[in-house]
């Protein structure tokens, strides 16, 4: 796992190697800033002891100098261990995060299939900003911390052995109370990230689903839900700070604890009630010592508690960074897309290797280049899952699917892709003017050609008559158009890309009849050579097809005309007639 994530570190190692040698340099300037106190306090003490009754000046000027010059030293580590720190820890997480996003970008659709939105969003976000944070105290206090306690004991024993005894017996009641904290408090972090991803599906769904909410008035219902999700988030947070609260108490508690220890054990040493040998200034650079070393196992326990928040982020970053796509990339990959020609043979497909239920099953199909295919069945029977696999967004169980004659897993698949254009059945459209979401099938597309593809996809008819035309902008996610006109842009944007195959995937349910017709009117036209497959619920959109294909539990029931399949198929027929009454009882 640790493995994994310092990958992302790369070009902030120097920093992150830096950071803890001037976060050492800090400590040991603490270290020795205390003991040069004793060397001030003893010259005190010889001038309150009437035995001697005098001072050297010198030597205080310069354990004062010595103390400032260590001071200095201290507060410039400090500074530049807190930059590095930041940077470092800041960097990683912009790699972490750029990492994670790059590697979602390979993923399949069945590896999408995994995860949810919410909690992909939680991940990139929540989850790396926990280990940032870990990181960052990981090279600053989590070493800083053990160099300022193992030099506050080595010093402690040679000024008194006895008394590093406490300490060490002070550390391992502190080191106890930590370990059973981190041990009740892991299972509460694990579930306030699964509280943290309901929390975000619900904002993500509220937000995307505004409208519907709005128009049912539902809007109680759904500040119910997110009180809901809230109140489970605040609840286990609460009981994992709840545990951590005792560490701060128990920290300052054992702290006085050893303050008093060491004045009666040290004030009996030098008064010979004790064997041993004290002065009132160790007794207080002992003191000193005992802070040093109880802030350092306080440091720890605060480092090992972002360690512990971030456990469990770092696990889910990892299934994210780790996951590969279940589409390998060929050995030999191709790299041009001869036509337009489709191949099912023999093909079965699920969405997931663990699944008996065999969505496709036993598909023999032939398009040929230039082809116009209409595909019907009804819902469930596995229309979009057959398209699906020409672009090759899964791959088959069984058998194969061939694009221009070549099995879909030879080619390399950004060239396969670019070659296939999909109009899904959910319309897509981004944030920015309708020229730049055209031209997201073609970049370098000219005016003239968004506009010959608008008109292709009839979207010209009302791009027009909006203020700015092909300036206008769409708002976030197309909102300030009509779903027909989403369709209709959509269909532009696929046309842009000049591809080999065309796909429309009940792309065009949200416009007129007339619209529809006029679309595939000019789509013959325009791309006479471009294989189109057009699934559709209504009849009248395939019916002009070269052949239609009806699909029934994922097989293929039957392939023909419109005038064929009405003859000899009663599937297909059913369906004809309950459109055709449909339609006789609207008018």
């Amino acid at each position: 796992m640790f493995r994994t994530l310092l990958k992302s570190v790369r070009e902030y190692k120097l920093s992150s190697i830096l950071c803890p040698i001037f976060m050492v340099g800090e400590a040991v300037m603490e270290i020795i800033i205390p003991f040069l106190m004793t060397f001030i306090v003893h010259e005190l003490e010889n001038l309150a002891d009437p035995a001697i009754g005098t001072v050297n000046s010198g030597n205080i000027v310069l354990y004062s100098v010595l103390m400032i010059v260590c001071g200095v030293f201290a507060m410039v580590c400090g500074i530049y261990g807190g930059k590095l720190g930041a940077k470092a820890s800041c960097g990683f997480a912009h790699n972490l995060r750029e990492d994670m996003y790059n590697n979602l970008q390979t993923y399949s659709f069945a590896n999408i299939d995994n995860y949810s939105t919410a909690s992909l969003i939680t991940r990139i976000t929540t989850d790396v900003t926990n280990v940032q944070m870990a990181y960052q105290m990981c090279i600053r206090m989590l070493v800083r911390a053990p160099v300022l306690f193992i030099s506050a004991i080595i010093m402690t024993v040679m000024i008194e052995p006895f008394m590093a005894l406490v300490f060490g017996g002070a550390a391992v009641v502190l080191s106890i109370v930590i370990a059973v904290c981190m041990y009740k408090v892991v299972p509460y972090f694990r579930t306030m990230f699964k509280k943290y991803d309901g929390l975000n599906a619900v904002v993500q769904e509220d937000l995307t689903g505004i409208r519907v909410v709005k128009s049912y008035v539902r809007e109680d219902r759904e500040i119910s839900k997110m009180r809901h999700a809230a109140g489970e988030l605040y609840t286990y947070s609460v009981k994992a700070e709840r545990i951590l609260t005792v560490l701060m108490p128990m920290t300052t508690l054992v702290m006085f604890i050893v303050n008093i220890c060491i004045l009666t054990i040290g004030s009996n040493m030098y008064v010979g009630n004790i064997a041993g040998n004290v002065t009132p200034s160790q007794i207080q650079t002992l003191i000193q010592y005992s802070a040093q070393i109880l802030s350092g196992i306080m440091m720890v326990a605060m480092c090992l508690n972002y360690i512990t928040l971030s456990k469990g982020s770092m696990d889910r970053i990892c299934e994210v960074l780790n996951e590969r796509t279940t589409l390998p990339k060929p050995v030999d990959p191709v790299f041009e897309v001869a036509d337009g020609s489709i191949d099912f043979n023999d093909v079965d497909f699920c969405y997931t290797q663990k699944s008996e239920l065999m969505v496709l099953k036993d598909i023999k199909l032939h398009i040929a280049s230039g082809e116009t295919v209409g595909i019907i069945g009804a819902t469930g029977s596995g229309k979009s899952s057959l398209v699906s696999l020409i672009p090759r967004l899964y791959d088959v169980a069984q058998g194969s699917v061939k694009v221009g004659g070549v099995d879909v897993r030879n080619y390399e698949l950004n060239v396969l892709r670019d070659k296939v254009a999909m109009v899904l059945q959910k319309n897509v459209l981004f944030s920015g003017t309708i020229a730049e979401n055209l031209r997201w099938g073609d970049e370098n597309a000219t005016d003239e050609d968004i506009r010959l593809a608008a008109k292709q996809a009839c979207a010209d008819e009302f791009i027009d008559n909006l203020p700015g035309g092909y300036d206008y902008d769409l708002g976030q996610g197309g909102v300030n158009v009509s779903g027909g006109q989403k369709q209709r842009l959509c269909i532009a944007r696929a046309l842009l890309k000049k591809p080999k195959i065309i796909i429309f995937d009940d792309s065009t349910s949200a416009v007129d009849t007339k619209t529809d017709a006029k679309i595939r009117a000019a789509l013959k036209a325009y791309a006479p050579d471009m294989t189109k497959i057009i699934i559709a619920q209504r009849i009248a959109s395939v019916q002009d097809a070269d052949k239609i294909i009806v699909l029934d539990e994922g097989r293929i029931d039957a392939i023909g005309t419109h005038e064929e399949l009405l003859k000899s198929n009663a599937i297909y027929s059913e369906i004809y007639l309950s459109q055709i009454k449909g339609g006789e009882e609207n008018e």
